[in-house]
């Protein structure tokens, strides 16, 4: 596609997005009087509009039910996870035995490693990226010595090479052959938060399993982001949040996925909790432990009601929209973010600002991360004050992300118009 950095080019492909209608479904902040440019996405989604509807009726329920609503609602609270299961598969890639929404993201991948980080005196170690979210680092630190090992000789991180920003794909693949007797498990995020790159899943599981290694992935910058196929690409585990890109409100009920080879496997170790239970024998109170056989069989408590009326409200959206017809209107809007940022920059050779996320489509999702070179925060806080929100990550990266539920192409341009007039300034 031939892009053209104009007002009437973006309004053109506005006026032909069969997807335009549902950013009108979602509330649009309004800062200091003025509708910001929301480009932060991949931190936390916008509000549906549809959401005080949703938590609403459970606020009526609860008032006309009280304790009974776990039973009586319209939506039993006793089983309203079940009703997430059926979207958050689809999002995923997943049978729905495989999903369930429970917890908060690191909880979840704590559950997760009980069960898949099983290290022996030979096989011990875990291959995962540099420079991941720090929430996963210190997953992995205090899971090694929660065993009794010593972080430093457990973690092999992979690193991009010297002079480079991304990961090259062959050399986790190489470090998987070469530390293969030792391999216990390959554990990456699925989409790496700070470059926005997008890793071959499939391929990565195909590479631990070779080996004898498991394979399982934070999916936080993914779900909502890219289509996935979580069940046909073997995964073992994975886990997300769900107040990014599937903007169902700060720090929501997350997510997990366990592949049914596992699920089905009720004799694997886990922590047991009370909705994880035989649920047909939960209210019997039985004192010996039976997990439920699919991903359920990790829950540990009931149903945050009111936070998963929320999930459930975007989720809505989602089915209606197809992730696959998201991800087609996201290649062309993060091209677009890529064809303005640099028609913009282009203009001020002596303003070095470059984005470092991979160049293929293929390779990343909805976010462009933008590498600021001889200057430093308050560029970002110009940018900000200027009313494009976006996120800063220590040192020195600036991330944008054009999320296609609720960005237009229109967004985009208005985004290059300001760093258009705030490159000017600077100089």
């Amino acid at each position: 596609m031939t892009h053209e950095n104009s007002l009437a080019y973006a309004k053109k492909q506005d006026a032909q997005d069969p997807l335009a209608v549902y950013r009108d479904k979602f509330h649009h902040p309004v800062i200091d009087d003025k509708q910001v440019l929301y480009f932060t996405g991949n931190s936390l989604g916008l509000q549906p509009k549809s959401a005080r509807e949703y938590i609403n009726k459970e606020l009526d329920e609860w008032a006309k039910w009280g304790v009974e609503g776990h039973f009586e609602a319209e939506n039993p609270w006793v089983s309203y996870h079940e009703i997430l299961t059926p979207g958050s598969a689809r999002l995923v890639g997943a049978n729905e035995s495989e999903v369930v929404c429970m917890g908060s993201l690191t909880n979840n991948l704590h559950l997760l490693f009980v069960s898949f980080y099983k290290p022996t005196t030979k096989r011990f170690k875990i291959i995962s990226e540099a420079k991941m979210f720090p929430s996963d680092r210190y997953l992995l630190e205090t899971q090694a010595r929660h065993h009794g090992l010593d972080p430093d000789e457990v973690i092999i991180e992979i690193s991009p090479r010297d002079g480079e920003y991304l990961i090259r794909e062959e050399d986790i693949i190489s470090a998987i052959e070469e530390h293969s007797d030792e391999l216990s498990l390959v554990f990456f995020g699925g989409m790496n938060y700070f470059t926005g790159q997008l890793f071959d899943m499939e391929k990565l599981t195909k590479a631990a399993h070779k080996h004898g290694a498991l394979a399982g992935f934070d999916l936080a910058h993914a779900a909502g982001n890219v289509p996935l196929d979580l069940h046909n690409w073997d995964v073992d585990f994975a886990a997300w949040c769900t107040y990014k890109y599937i903007n169902s409100s700060a720090g929501n009920v997350a997510g997990l996925f366990v592949h049914e080879r596992h699920g089905n496997d009720t004799s694997i170790n886990r922590f047991g909790g009370w909705w994880g239970h035989n649920k047909e024998r939960r209210f019997l109170m039985e004192n010996s432990f039976e997990p439920m056989q699919g991903a359920e069989g990790w829950q540990i408590s009931n149903a945050p009601v009111m936070g998963m009326a929320l999930l459930k409200a975007s989720l809505d959206i989602f089915d209606e929209a197809g992730i696959h017809h998201l991800r087609e209107k996201s290649l062309q809007l993060t091209s677009y973010l890529e064809f303005i940022f640099n028609d913009v920059v282009n203009q001020f050779p002596d303003f070095q600002l470059e984005i470092i996320t991979p160049s293929d489509p293929q390779q990343r999702g909805a976010q462009l991360s933008i590498k600021l070179i001889g200057t430093d925060k308050s560029f970002f806080d110009k940018l900000t004050k200027a009313g494009v929100i976006s996120d800063f990550r220590s040192p020195d990266v600036i991330r944008v992300a054009p999320a296609p539920l609720y960005n237009s192409f229109e967004d985009v341009y208005q985004f290059g118009s300001t760093l258009h007039s705030l490159l000017s300034k600077w100089r």
